[in-house]
């Protein structure tokens, strides 16, 4: 599978006209000199038009480069694992992704497929200071992008590991589907900063992760980050369901704890399909033929999930075989967390 992790080219580059001198734009516009830049009032303009094809947008991206304004940390949404942390925040420094999973919520969230970077991280960082000084903050800070595929543009993944090095109250979790181990072995280790890598089978990563790494090349990546000293996340989540899905699983679980010691994971997460009744009614308008996005979930509060008697086989049977290599107190299961 071809990987857009470098993302050779944005054909189409739109900057905010107020942030135009700003050094982090002119650095992200030094790799793409080729491309048109277009210039802006504001990124919604772009970003928030009507009758957009997230599905058709994603084939030829355009990048966005805009300054955040208002609120920029959030209260951590239901569907998402707080890990027992009372305090569970997530933030968005990105918008969508340059990868382009078939079942990722993000197409169902946003009006475009467009990649979105704010350039004010300080005002994010001010933020987070202010809530810091009221209770200890559990921080996920690449839910709706992967910070990890795009830091050559950005350079973030370092900062906010500096950032949460010199706060003793906050901890960090950077989630991703990517194979770079490169910031894990130039940047020093942190404590406070958890690596947390989506892991799906090799069937799964390869018909419907598209431009994602390979599995492989992510339990690769996972294990340079451990080796390197970060506290490092394994993902089982979300678990598709698909023919023969206990064997792939299984088969997964295997290729992971060969060549990682689960002995030395900071934790695991388990967890099957699940979003939002309003982002999957999107979805499938505009991914008609998509087996995941039109499988006949069962609505439970406002979610989709898998009914439940094949979502308990999922997610029971990965906690069976995830036990097998790390303690129970380790593996953090989605479903026990929700009730």
């Amino acid at each position: 599978m071809k990987s857009k992790e470098h993302y050779s080219s944005f054909s189409h580059i739109y900057v905010e006209e107020k942030i135009r001198e700003n050094p982090r734009v002119k650095r992200i516009l030094e790799h793409f000199p080729n491309s048109n830049r277009i210039y802006i009032n504001h990124y919604k303009d772009v970003f928030n038009r009507s009758k957009q094809s997230v599905v058709a947008q994603h084939n030829s991206q355009a990048l966005i480069i805009a300054e955040k304004t208002g609120a920029k940390i959030y209260e951590g949404a239901p569907v998402c694992q707080s890990f027992g942390n009372e305090h569970f925040y997530y933030t968005s420094c990105m918008m969508n992704c340059i990868f382009d999973c078939e079942y990722c919520y993000l197409k169902g969230m946003y009006p475009s497929g467009n990649m979105v970077i704010f350039v004010n991280l300080e005002e994010y960082f001010a933020e987070l200071e202010g809530l810091l000084k009221k209770h200890p903050v559990y921080l996920c800070v690449s839910y709706d992008a992967d910070l990890v595929a795009c830091d050559s543009l950005t350079d973030y993944i370092r900062e906010w590991i500096e950032f949460t090095r010199k706060h003793h109250n906050l901890t960090i979790e950077i989630r991703t589907k990517s194979g770079r181990c490169d910031l894990w072995e130039n940047n020093d280790s942190c404590d406070k900063v958890i690596a947390a890598f989506t892991i799906s089978p090799d069937v799964v990563s390869s018909r419907y992760e598209h431009f994602a790494a390979t599995t492989a090349e992510r339990i690769k990546a996972a294990k340079c980050a451990m080796d390197n000293g970060f506290p490092v996340r394994l993902c089982f989540d979300p678990m598709i369901y698909c023919r023969d899905w206990k064997h792939a699983y299984e088969k997964l679980c295997n290729d992971v704890f060969e060549k990682i010691d689960g002995a030395k994971l900071w934790d695991v997460s388990v967890g099957s399909f699940r979003i939002s009744q309003d982002y999957l009614k999107k979805m499938r308008r505009e991914e008609p033929d998509s087996a995941i996005v039109n499988f006949p979930y069962d609505n439970v509060g406002g979610y989709y999930q898998y009914p439940k008697g094949l979502q308990e086989d999922m997610e029971g049977f990965m906690v069976e075989k995830v036990a097998q290599y790390i303690s129970p107190d380790k593996i953090f299961r989605w479903e026990t967390q929700s009730k």
